[in-house]
């Protein structure tokens, strides 16, 4: 049984940098606290603790003074970094940097926005760590969608201007992007104030005809991704549309010997959260239990 391993999967440039920058300090720190998750995926959480990472929430954040906190890739609204100055922390701020500018465009639509009385939109996940510093933009007043049933919420006799959190489904924001269009025609609104703005990382959204293709060369699919990860969860959709015989997993202990009967290829991917170690763990898994088949 041949496995491989998608060239093209891993952590994406913005997870990379902030997991490098919380190791470059904890090798002069025996504690870093971080906010949030550093990455969506457990096992490197796990990983990242054994090292001195430890994870706070909000509450815990407002406790804490003159310590240093990281910041991970999603970003942070205006208010983390108000509060840094008040507790005298020292963030870390390992930030994307696509996650930034668009922080920024966010606030500057908004600004402009709000002289003309419009709404600022944003296709993301609720509760979603950047869709929080992308909200905070906003002053926490920007309407956030995920199905056609979140866009009640919207007023479209009003000027729209649509963002996307960056690691959402292309395919998904152009959905939302029709669908909105097609409010405002029923409505009799402006169209021509109707402002969409494609924010999804080219990392990411390039991932996806990249997995198409590898999810058809092979027979068996196995998909790595921690289950918090939003971007792993449309990642892996686009994967078991194109071949059935696909399987998520967190880590090489959920692998089910039946799930390789009869597969001569076995192609292993994962999510931009996922560490490459990772993969190459349940690579090792896989190639056992083939060989355990073959005897």
């Amino acid at each position: 049984m041949n496995v491989t391993i998608d060239k093209n999967s891993g952590y994406c440039f913005g997870v990379e940098y902030a997991i490098q920058m919380a190791e470059d300090e904890l090798q002069d720190s025996a504690e870093l606290y971080c906010l949030g998750d550093i990455v969506h995926n457990r096992m490197e959480v796990e990983r990242l603790h054994q090292q001195g990472l430890r994870i706070i929430d909000r509450d815990q954040l407002r406790q804490l003074h003159d310590c240093k906190v990281l910041i991970r890739a999603h970003g942070e609204p205006p208010e983390t970094y108000q509060l840094a100055l008040q507790n005298n922390i020292e963030l870390i701020d390992a930030s994307c940097p696509v996650v930034l500018k668009l922080q920024n465009r966010v606030k500057h639509a908004f600004d402009a926005t709000t002289r003309q009385d419009g709404q600022i939109v944003i296709y993301g996940q609720p509760g979603h760590a950047e869709v929080a510093g992308l909200t905070g933009q906003t002053g926490n007043r920007a309407i956030i969608v995920m199905t056609e049933q979140d866009l009640d919420q919207i007023d479209f006799r009003r000027p729209v201007t649509l963002f996307s959190q960056t690691t959402k489904s292309t395919a998904g924001f152009y959905r939302m992007k029709q669908l909105i269009e097609e409010r405002i025609a029923a409505v009799e609104g402006d169209l021509a104030a109707f402002d969409a703005n494609d924010s999804i990382c080219r990392q990411v959204s390039n991932r996806e005809p990249q997995l198409r293709k590898f999810a058809v060369e092979h027979d068996v699919i196995v998909f790595v991704s921690g289950r918090k990860s939003s971007n792993g969860k449309a990642l892996f959709q686009v994967v078991n549309q194109t071949n059935p015989r696909s399987y998520f997993v967190e880590n090489e202990q959920e692998l089910l010997d039946e799930w390789f009967e009869g597969a001569a290829s076995v192609g292993i991917c994962g999510a931009t959260s996922t560490p490459m170690w990772l993969m190459q763990r349940v690579s090792d898994r896989i190639s056992e239990i083939g060989a355990a088949v073959a005897l």
